[in-house]
């Protein structure tokens, strides 16, 4: 994946659709809460031992704060992982909608262009290269 040079830190590991990555994600879109390795567990769907893990990893790498009570938060001091966390929310509100079949369960899976015209379809290119020239402008 191409990063913004004017955005990239080479000291942030993370990697887009990693566990690591979705923890941190998660933590920096609720900055005003602190959760349990439980609760991290349920909110994500994924092992207890990977989200305890995983936590102790970030916060060791200092990508995360903890509380003496055992309560894993983002870091107010940490822009680098706050625009990180932007990046990937911009982005799945462009790309995400096109993979959520599931957002619609009453409505049959379909391949993308499948019930359109090779006109309709080039139509409907021609204006996403237009807004992507105008991005790039």
């Amino acid at each position: 994946m191409p990063v913004l040079i004017e955005d990239h830190d080479p000291e942030l590991t993370l990697r887009p659709g990693t566990t690591k990555s979705d923890i941190v994600a998660y933590l920096y879109r609720n900055p005003e809460w602190g959760y349990s390795p439980q609760e991290i567990t349920d909110a994500l769907d994924i092992p207890r031992g990977t989200a305890t893990t995983t936590l102790k990893r970030l916060f060791d790498d200092d990508y995360v704060g903890k509380t003496d009570d055992g309560y894993y938060h983002a870091l107010s001091d940490r822009e680098d992982i706050r625009r990180y966390v932007s990046s990937l929310d911009q982005l799945n509100r462009m790309f995400g909608h096109h993979r959520d079949v599931d957002a619609n369960p009453e409505q049959p899976e379909t391949r993308i262009g499948e019930g359109f015209t090779d006109e309709e379809l080039d139509a409907e290119l021609t204006e996403l290269e237009d807004d992507m020239d105008e991005l790039n402008e």
